[in-house]
């Protein structure tokens, strides 16, 4: 009992990573505990909330012109509570970890607990490792759509330059996260992200609404399997941003209220993008099959310029969420990860950026590859793993009697909580990583095999002169000549 109650009073201290203990009443150390050390459950839910939409709520209207209206809808809906339940599940195993280690004296002080220790400690090394792979390779793969969100955005308000040219600037302005220790330290950010996003999604639903439906709108989705998978697999991607709870857990300074966090920011985050994704569809309709970023369809004004310059500043702070946790594990592995000193940190992680920066080059398809990324990682990363994780720990009376959170009685208690975890499990397999996965392959690799790899400009208008003579089938420019239903995979050939 007294060990429990030594766990118990850890679990709630206040941790404040990578900082100085002792507290400071100085103007300096009050302006700093305002804008930069954020531990509380709203900075929780801010970071929640602003992590989640992103860049993906310009791909949402996309992903309705593949599933129809109503598909659209049902499945944000679906996907919302799925990934609520499976951050939920992940929270009861980090503060079930944490109790544990704490109950043996161990200081986390200077440490940042990570996804893979959390199934390392309760698990096993094999555990460890698969859940390693598929958090890394994924929130590599998710900054690098921050990179390709930038650059696709910002060509909306200056052509003067091509894509890959602004991949390459925004590139370097991002690896400047570097200097950012953890995630105490986006509570301004978070905060400035989700007003950016706010102010993003009510643009493109208040303009797609004066804009009115284009002549001949057509409201066909869907129409094929391929384009329908591709769609809801975009949608759950959306709701898959939770790679990174672990570490907006143990950033707050009372981890265990964030049970029902990740559902209040999804139900936020829901008002958002219902109403935008349903206008801007409701508007375009099946032009949004060539067009997987609504601001190519909305005409330049001073309001449209505003919205892409907040979410390029957005996605510059969503670089940041998916990167840090890259950093700490880069840091882990070089034995860097309990330096006192800023610079030399800041200095260690650069080597993370290049290979993001690489790759953004290398697949610049803006729209299909959330759609790749979410089949082939999301699914695992942050539904089937956690899902299973939380069975595997709590397979024996022992650790179920055990348990620091015991389900509640609304959830079915044990047999409830398991039921939904083997429901999860099935149908992400099946329908999220299957389906989606063969669909989001093809469409990914229709898009190589028209644009190319290291394409210049994907999606860019051809060129004037050119217009008169057919495009070639392939290489770095291949892009506006082909009709808008040319072909039945490639969603992306005009602008």
């Amino acid at each position: 009992m007294g060990s429990e109650k030594v766990g118990e009073t850890v679990v709630v201290g206040n941790y404040v990573e990578m900082e100085p203990e002792g507290k400071s009443k100085s103007m300096k150390n009050k302006f700093s505990n305002l804008f930069w050390h954020g531990g509380s459950v709203y900075d929780a839910w801010f970071s929640c909330a602003s992590n989640q939409v992103a860049q993906v709520l310009l791909t949402l209207p996309y992903s309705f012109s593949q599933l129809g209206m109503l598909s659209g809808i049902l499945l944000q809906l679906f996907y919302g509570l799925l990934g609520s339940w499976t951050a939920y599940i992940i929270s009861i195993l980090y503060v079930e970890y944490r109790t544990r280690k704490e109950r043996e004296k161990v200081d986390f002080r200077n440490h940042v607990i990570q996804w893979f220790e959390v199934l390392d400690g309760l698990l096993g090394k094999h555990w460890r490792n698969v859940g390693l792979a598929f958090n890394c390779t994924f929130l590599l793969f998710g900054s690098v759509i921050q990179l390709i969100a930038c650059a696709s955005n910002i060509y909306y308000i200056n052509d003067n330059l091509d894509k890959r040219t602004w991949t390459y600037i925004f590139g370097a302005c991002c690896a400047t996260t570097v200097f950012i220790p953890s995630f105490h330290n986006y509570r301004i950010w978070s905060f400035l992200g989700l007003l950016m996003t706010t102010y993003t999604a009510w643009y493109l639903t208040v303009a797609s609404l004066l804009h009115g439906q284009v002549d001949g709108v057509r409201h066909s989705g869907p129409t094929k399997l391929v384009l329908y998978f591709t769609g809801a697999t975009n949608i759950l991607y959306t709701f898959g941003g939770h790679a990174v709870t672990v570490e907006i857990m143990h950033a707050m300074w009372k981890p265990q209220k964030f049970k029902a966090i990740y559902l209040m920011a999804t139900v936020y985050v829901m008002t958002l993008t219902l109403p935008s994704a349903a206008a801007v569809y409701w508007a375009f309709g099946d032009m949004l099959l060539n067009h997987s970023n609504a601001f190519s369809l909305l005409p330049r004004t001073p309001f449209r310029d505003m919205a892409v310059i907040l979410m390029l500043i957005h996605q510059f702070i969503t670089f940041g969420f998916a990167c840090t946790p890259l950093y700490f594990v880069w840091e882990k592995a070089i034995g860097m990860h309990e330096c006192k000193s800023l610079c030399k940190r800041a200095a260690a992680r650069l080597p993370v950026v290049i290979p993001i920066w690489f790759l953004a080059i290398i697949f610049p398809f803006f729209g299909p590859i959330n759609s790749t990324v979410g089949s082939l990682l999301v699914s695992f990363t942050v539904y089937i793993i956690p899902a299973l994780a939380h069975i595997f720990t709590f397979r024996s009376a022992t650790a179920r009697e055990n348990a620091v959170d015991q389900p509640p009685k609304y959830f079915g208690r044990w047999t409830g909580t398991f039921t939904i975890n083997v429901f999860i499990v099935v149908w992400v397999l099946i329908v999220g990583f299957g389906f989606g996965g063969w669909a989001s392959m093809i469409n990914f690799v229709d898009q190589i095999d028209t644009f190319g790899l290291f394409t210049k400009c994907y999606q860019c208008p051809a060129p004037a002169v050119a217009a008169s003579s057919p495009p070639p089938s392939h290489g770095l420019n291949a892009t506006a000549a082909a009709p808008l239903h040319h072909h039945p995979f490639n969603h992306s050939r005009s602008h």
